[in-house]
């Protein structure tokens, strides 16, 4: 069946459809979130069918104020301090392995997707070349545990302090550490109070600052 131009549309499918956009989802990210099939979805939002009860139960719960969905009176968001609104999901970010980190270069753009173990949606500003890692071994607990997926911006400037991952020019793979700066001297350091490794390893020409920890995938 044809879509129908959005303004000939029933007023509570164009509202659905305006939250959909909201949210930056595309129909089938939102059908999967709300645990609904897309097919329903669509129905909705071509005005064949009329949102039920458990539909509104669950898409209630990403922050569209239910009272504007079905009338158009009100704001948009919920006024429910129990409903959080959806992240902002700016864009999707490669899952890579560790031996690709330590030759990153590329924009993500480029990469081919079997390249990439997963997509993630990012929900925070960043470059086009950010990419995830998934954490291995425990010299970043407690903060990152092993298993751990973190988001890595190689256009973010590293600091005094920040998380960086590292390739080190005598290692296939990358590193992920915390950056101390001390004058002109570069360590890496190891969080992990109970790390059995050196606590501090100082580098300089032989190690390359791939890009900083921007923040932590959380599942769910």
């Amino acid at each position: 069946m044809p879509k129908r131009p959005f303004s000939t549309l029933p007023p509570i499918a164009r509202r659905l459809k305006e939250w959909r956009n909201h949210l930056d989802l595309t129909q089938a990210e939102l059908a999967k979130r709300l645990g609904v099939n897309i097919g329903v979805l669509r129905k909705y939002e071509n005005g064949i069918n009329v949102p039920g009860g458990l539909f509104l139960a669950a898409i209630g719960k990403t922050g569209v104020n239910l009272n504007w969905l079905l009338t158009g009176e009100g704001g948009m968001l919920s006024a429910d301090p129990n409903v959080e609104p959806g992240p902002d999901i700016r864009r999707r970010i490669p899952l890579i392995s560790w031996v690709q980190a330590g030759d990153w270069g590329g924009i993500v753009d480029h990469l081919p997707p079997g390249d990439a173990e997963d997509w993630l949606p990012c929900p925070k500003r960043c470059g086009p070349r950010t990419f995830a890692l998934r954490v291995r071994g425990i010299s970043m607990e407690p903060k990152y545990q092993d298993g751990d997926i973190i988001f890595v911006d190689p256009d973010v400037a590293p600091s005094h302090g920040s998380h960086v991952v590292v390739r080190l020019d005598d290692e296939q793979e990358a590193t992920f550490k915390q950056l101390v700066l001390e004058g002109s001297r570069r360590f890496l350091r190891a969080l992990n109070p109970d790390w059995p490794g050196p606590k501090l390893i100082e580098i300089d020409g032989n190690a390359t600052i791939v890009g900083v920890v921007i923040g932590k995938w959380v599942d769910g």
